[in-house]
């Protein structure tokens, strides 16, 4: 299976890393199947969401 990973199984991969809860199969189909820079896009994605919306909901609370 040498297949390129579609845009769902980049984001999930990339969400279960993050949290920590990444399976070895998936991580492993990651390594063999997967970009780097596919990876590195979207958690700076990511992260950028959730910076901003921690930023909208304090500033929301705090208002």
């Amino acid at each position: 299976m040498n297949q390129r990973l579609t845009l769902w199984h980049t984001l999930t991969s990339t969400l279960a890393a993050l949290f920590g809860v990444q399976s070895q199969r998936n991580r492993q189909r990651d390594f063999a199947n997967g970009s780097p820079l596919a990876f590195i896009l979207m958690g700076v994605i990511l992260i950028a969401l959730m910076l901003g919306s921690l930023w909208l909901l304090v500033s929301w609370v705090l208002a």
